[in-house]
C-alpha cells in the first residue's frame, strides 16, 4: 500500500481557497502525536506550551531550543501525515534573522519538521521574511502571545479597542506580506478574527478566536481532560483521560497490595524438569572458592574476592 502523502504548507492555503476548515491539535511525544495523526487532524503544532503541560513550568519563557527538538522529534516518529509545525520558543528569534535562521533551520534538519511558528506581527515581519526566503515555511501567531505574558499582563483577550483591532489586523496583514503561510489568532475577540480572516489570503487557526476564522488549534491535554484543575472556556471536554487514568492506577495498586496481580496469565512458565535440576543441584550453594577463582552459579561467572 503506498505511504499517504504528507499535508504541506501550500495544502493549507488550497484548503482556504477550497473553504474548508484546518484541524490542528498540540503532541509533545511519540504516542501523542501517533494517535492525533491517526485521528485524522490537517497539522500538528509541537508547541513551547510543552513547557507548562509536560515539563511543569509556570510559563512557556524557560522552554529552550534543545527542549523543542528533543520533543519535535519524538513527534515525527509518530507523525506520518499530518503537517509539523515546531514553535520557536523565547529568545531563540527575537535577537534578529541571523538568530532565527539558525533555530528554524535547527527544526527542519535535526528534528524533520516542516515548518515553524513564532510569535508577534509587524515588528517580527522582517524575520518571517528572512526565513521564507531561506525556504522554511513560517506560521504567525497574534493576538495573545504567551512569550509576552510578562508585557501583555495576563492571558488576556487581545484587540478589545479599536486602536488595539487597528494593530492586529496590521499584523496579520504583515505576516502574509511577508510570506507566512498561516496565522494564528489566540483570545481574540470573534467578530474581529472573521475579518481578519476573511482580509487574508492565508489561512487564520483560531484558539479561542471564534468560528470565523479558516481552522482551530487546541491543547490535546484540554481537549481529553488530563488535568482538571482548570478548563480553558475556550476549550471542550471530549474525554476525561485524567480521571480514567487516576482510576486505572489506583485499580492497579490494589490488585498489588492485595496479591491479585499478577496471575497466571500475567507471568511466565518454567520447564519442570529445568526448576527440579535447580532445585537439586547441590552446587546451588557451594563452598568458598579458593582466592581469585570464581564460582559458577546459573551459567554466570562472578569473581571471588580475595580474603
Amino acid at each position: 500500500m503506498p505511504k499517504t502523502a504528507r499535508v504541506t504548507a501550500g495544502e493549507l492555503r488550497r484548503m482556504k481557497r477550497r473553504g474548508e476548515r484546518v484541524v490542528m491539535i498540540t503532541a509533545y511525544d511519540f504516542p501523542s502525536a501517533r494517535l492525533v495523526d491517526e485521528a485524522g487532524v490537517t497539522a500538528i503544532l509541537v508547541g513551547d506550551t510543552l513547557g507548562m503541560v509536560v515539563l511543569g513550568y509556570d510559563t512557556t519563557v524557560p522552554v529552550t531550543m534543545d527542549e523543542m527538538v528533543h520533543h519535535t522529534k519524538a513527534v515525527m516518529r509518530g507523525a506520518t501525515r499530518a503537517l509539523v509545525v515546531a514553535d520557536l520558543p523565547f529568545m531563540s528569534y527575537q535577537a534578529g534573522p541571523d538568530d532565527a535562521l539558525r533555530n528554524a533551520a535547527r527544526f527542519l534538519k535535526e528534528a524533520g519538521a516542516q515548518a515553524v511558528k513564532l510569535e508577534g506581527g509587524v515588528a517580527v515581519a522582517g524575520t518571517v521574511r528572512t526565513l521564507v526566503e531561506a525556504g522554511i515555511p513560517v506560521m504567525g501567531h497574534i493576538g495573545l502571545t504567551p512569550q509576552s505574558l510578562h508585557q501583555l499582563g495576563g492571558y488576556k483577550v487581545q484587540g478589545k479597542t479599536a486602536k488595539a483591532a487597528v494593530r492586529l489586523l496590521d499584523d496579520a496583514i504583515a505576516l502574509e506580506q511577508a510570506g507566512a503561510f498561516a496565522v494564528v489568532l489566540e483570545l481574540v475577540p470573534a467578530p474581529l478574527a472573521g475579518l481578519i480572516s476573511k482580509r487574508l489570503a492565508i489561512p487564520t487557526i483560531g484558539i479561542g478566536a471564534g468560528a470565523g476564522c479558516d481552522g482551530q488549534v487546541q491543547v490535546l491535554h484540554d481537549l481529553v481532560g488530563l488535568f482538571d484543575d482548570f478548563v480553558p472556556k475556550h476549550t471542550r471536554r471530549y474525554a476525561e483521560a485524567g480521571t480514567a487514568i487516576r482510576d486505572a492506577v489506583a485499580g492497579y495498586a490494589a490488585d498489588v497490595r492485595a496479591g491479585r496481580f499478577p496471575t497466571e496469565e500475567q507471568s511466565f512458565p518454567m520447564d519442570e524438569r529445568v526448576l527440579a535440576e535447580l532445585v537439586e543441584d547441590p552446587a546451588r550453594d557451594p563452598a568458598p572458592a579458593p582466592a581469585g577463582r570464581t564460582r559458577r552459579f546459573l551459567h554466570r561467572s562472578f569473581p571471588t574476592p580475595p580474603r
